[in-house]
């Protein structure tokens, strides 16, 4: 627009312009300092998630990381230690201690789970031990539908462990009788933020093994800081939701859903696309894959199936789900920096226009708008093609690292870059390029 309206503009006041002065003014203000960084900005994101250990498909994955809303994310292994453990057995039906050990043993023998070992742990140090056969018994594979695992023995008794819902409803179905204290037992556990695994045998339930976790360190603070730059999160659990609720409030996340299956996570995300937002989620199950699809930044675990890793848009070499909470701060930091790049370059190229235009019209009796003193239009545009071809290497380290990030909201970002990036962006021009017409021969 400028260069187009420039030579009636100049014809009007009888200062006539050429056409090397109008190609040479268009190359000073094309916006070549956003456009030569954009790349550097792109290719710093994928060098910095490699760093983590992340494998990125594209660099758009990457910046797509910037405008998450929503933050999807497991419990266990993300939010907690992951590595739960059997902290007590609660007796309930009055049995004892010794004999819900004894079940629980049982019924775990063929569970290779760190939460099955170590229920076999608990009990041989309470020195409980099988009373049959092993090789005669089968093992009962835990499955996300019967949300129970355990084992058939040889006599024909069926012992089993599980959600203390699940294992009421197997109990029932043999015409069994629920015991009036497995509730206290299992809301014990519960208000501990532990997970609470009933235990029975065939019709009678034995009692509870509490499976004890640990929130990670630190987690609260780095959800507060998501929370600021507006990004919501949300933990699946499989646990009830006395234990999903306690875990909820120590970890700091903003929402939680309770007793939650595979299934559950793309309903999720489906519902929170609807509304707008975008969101990031972590996986590494078959059963995973279709969530990580429909999200819009999947993160799956090298150690997962290849249906999930297939299925999302990064891969974590180290397996480690919390790295999706750094992913989204690189990210954050990438849109920052490219923001603040961006009201530079603007800044930029309207002192650079104030700059030259004067001295064109200098001619007609309105040098007065000259107030850089700038020797002539050719020495003004030259000043600044010459400023153009240096400020975009001096920016390029910037444009590497990084904009410090700030756990700041929208509006506070965007003010803290017009401050600093745009009224640095007026004066940085104005003064370089002074300093070059007058180093540069008239």
């Amino acid at each position: 627009i400028v260069v187009a309206t420039t030579p009636p503009l100049a014809n009007y006041v009888n200062t006539p312009t050429t056409i090397a002065i109008l190609i040479s003014l268009l190359v000073a203000l094309i916006p070549t300092t956003i456009g030569g960084l954009l790349s550097a900005i792109g290719i710093a994101g994928m060098d910095r998630v490699a760093q983590f250990n992340v494998i990125a498909t594209s660099g758009r994955a990457v910046e797509a990381c910037g405008d998450i809303n929503t933050l999807v994310l497991d419990k266990t292994g993300t939010i907690t230690l992951g590595n739960r453990l059997a902290d007590e057995f609660i007796p309930v039906n009055g049995h004892t201690v010794e004999q819900v050990a004894k079940v629980a043993l049982a019924g775990s023998v063929f569970d290779e789970t760190p939460e099955g070992r170590s229920i076999v742990a608990l009990a041989e140090r309470l020195r409980a031990s099988v009373d049959f056969d092993r090789d005669r018994a089968e093992g009962v594979e835990f499955s996300a539908k019967t949300r129970m695992s355990g084992t058939n023995l040889p006599d024909g008794r069926e012992i089993r462990k599980g959600a203390v819902d699940a294992i009421k409803g197997f109990v029932r179905s043999r015409n069994g009788q629920v015991p009036n204290d497995l509730d206290a037992a299992y809301e014990r556990v519960s208000n501990l933020g532990g997970t609470p695994l009933a235990v029975c045998q065939d019709s009678e339930i034995y009692g509870v093994i509490y499976l004890k976790d640990i929130v990670k360190p630190g987690l609260r603070e780095r959800f507060d800081q998501l929370r600021r730059m507006g990004v919501k999160t949300i933990m699946l659990t499989g646990d009830n939701r006395i234990t999903a609720s306690v875990i909820a409030k120590e970890a700091g996340v903003d929402d939680f859903i309770a007793e939650a299956t595979p299934e559950d996570k793309i309903d999720v995300i489906r519902n929170e696309q609807s509304q707008g937002k975008l969101v990031a989620m972590t996986g590494d199950g078959t059963n995973d894959a279709p969530a990580l699809a429909q999200a819009n930044v999947g993160l799956a675990m090298n150690s997962g199936t290849q249906a999930a890793k297939e299925a999302a848009n990064m891969v974590d070499l180290d397996s480690d789900p919390t790295k999706l909470i750094d992913l989204v701060t690189i990210g954050k930091q990438l849109l920052i920096t490219r923001g603040a790049l961006t009201t530079f370059s603007i800044a930029n190229d309207i002192a650079k226009y104030f700059a030259i235009i004067p001295t064109i019209f200098s001619a007609a009796g309105i040098g007065a708008l000259n107030i850089m003193g700038l020797k002539s239009p050719q020495s003004a545009i030259l000043s600044a093609l010459i400023y153009n071809a240096l400020i975009i290497p001096a920016l390029i380290p910037l444009a590497l690292t990084g904009v410090k990030f700030r756990p700041l909201t929208a509006d506070q970002l965007l003010r803290r870059n017009i401050l600093i990036y745009g009224l640095g962006g007026v004066i940085a021009p104005f003064i370089a390029i002074k300093l070059i017409d007058v180093i540069i021969p008239g």
